[in-house]
């Protein structure tokens, strides 16, 4: 017969056992519950960017336990042959940046990317914080499929103060004044310009300025329309024979057409003073400030030359009003998540860092610029009246590859303004 204080005590240690057996149970359930996981890749690969993103996705995280952000970052000319492999695989990331346009609509019109449109409309303040430009890219049939997280860009001519002061010589207006810029410049053995042009949209903004400047921007409506001339348009062949004109002044640094871009080959030309100016988007300043923050002291930059009896408005840009959009994949196995991930991503925190740490002009309204060169760029968008889509991605993918290689062989001297124009739109009419 058990004494009742012990039996009191042993009944206090079962219940003590059943409970802590419970307990051990239900941590064993929730450690076996499966951590969701979210892929997200971009082409986000200066420390900056890159810390802005996994900062996002860690509040994120915080707000929604159980699920984990495996993040990306690639190099622009691998990362678009990583999309394009794994879309082709059918393995494509949750979360991806992307360019918008052509590009995207291929892959929408193949059923692989999440109409955005029924979290954009549950959602409007979320929508109305971006600029209204910043939605036409990724909208299709009135349904939308990216939202903008980078960038509003567009193409300048970042330049070298100090080799301008020290040549005396000043940013030119006119294509006359660039051929001086450019003759002074050759006579110091300095080149005028740095392209690293084995990627070949690089040099496509040459080419996409000059039809602006010649023809103005009707004319490049009209192509992409199948309307008029197309691609033959006088306004296209004089571009390219503008072109070849700057590569035989010697505007150019040597070996343009082998030097990488995402190696940093223009940008150390530039570092070096063996050239002056280099024509490329906004965020160039950006990748600048993180490469060489001494050198953007002497950083400034110009808009792109009228040239004689051209049609064009010399505030004309090119460029995208919002940049890096931001999609999900119909592979996705957690698409409301991943549009929580999207919102993270965009939020105003991360906004404002890209502002103040990253130099970029978000695609938002009313957010704080400091710096003075983002605030010129912000009011040269706000000026434009008229802001052409890169030509690679207003184009239909193929078409886009033509247009850039037809471009790299205009500089390379081995295709005439005439075959490059011919070639275009020739292949227009096939359906691009």
């Amino acid at each position: 017969m058990a004494y009742p204080a012990f039996a009191k005590a042993r009944s206090i240690v079962s219940a003590s056992a059943l409970a802590f057996s419970l307990c051990a149970a239900v941590s064993t359930a929730v450690q076996a519950e499966p951590v969701k996981t979210i892929t997200a890749w971009d082409q986000q690969t200066n420390a900056s960017s890159s810390k802005i993103l996994r900062d996002a996705a860690d509040r994120f995280e915080k707000a929604n336990p159980g699920y984990k952000v495996e993040e990306s970052h690639v190099l622009n000319e691998a990362y678009k042959t990583k999309l394009k492999v794994s879309f082709g695989a059918d393995q494509p990331p949750c979360v991806f940046e992307n360019w918008g346009g052509g590009g995207l609509h291929e892959y929408v019109k193949s059923g692989q990317i999440v109409d955005l449109s029924p979290y954009l409309n549950k959602d409007p303040a979320y929508r109305n914080r971006f600029m209204k430009a910043s939605w036409d890219v990724t909208t299709f049939d009135g349904k939308t499929y990216g939202v903008a997280a980078e960038n509003a860009a567009a193409a300048v001519i970042f330049y070298n103060k100090e080799v301008f002061r020290k040549y005396g010589i000043t940013p030119p207006k006119t294509w006359d004044e660039l051929l001086h810029v450019v003759d002074v410049l050759k006579s110091h053995g300095v080149a005028a310009f740095s392209l690293a042009n084995k990627n070949k949209w690089t040099g496509s903004m040459y080419y996409m300025y000059l039809v602006d400047r010649i023809g103005g921007p009707q004319v490049v409506k009209d192509a992409l329309a199948g309307k008029g001339k197309g691609f033959e348009d006088p306004a296209f062949v004089e571009a390219g024979k503008r072109i070849q004109e700057l590569v035989k002044a010697g505007a150019f640094a040597p070996g343009i057409n082998g030097l990488d871009y995402d190696s940093g080959a223009s940008r150390r030309l530039l570092y070096s003073g063996k050239a002056a100016m280099e024509l490329m988007g906004a965020w160039e300043a950006s990748t600048i400030a993180n490469e060489d923050p001494a050198f953007s002291k002497d950083l400034d930059f110009m808009p792109f030359p009228t040239v004689p009896g051209g049609k064009g408005d010399a505030r004309d840009l090119i460029g995208t009003v919002g940049d890096g959009f931001l999609s999900i994949s119909t592979q996705c196995k957690y698409p409301d998540a991943a549009f929580k991930l999207i919102q993270a991503m965009t939020d105003e925190q991360a906004m404002q860092e890209r502002a103040s740490n990253d130099h970029k002009l978000p695609p938002v309204n009313n957010v704080k610029i400091d710096d003075p060169i983002t605030q010129r760029l912000q009011k040269m968008l706000a000026d434009a009246p008229s802001v052409q889509l890169w030509y690679d991605q207003a184009l239909p993918p193929a078409l886009g590859e033509m247009h850039k290689d037809t471009t790299q062989a205009l500089f390379g001297l081995s295709l005439t303004p005439e075959a490059a124009a011919q070639q275009m739109q020739a292949a227009a009419k096939k359906g691009g």
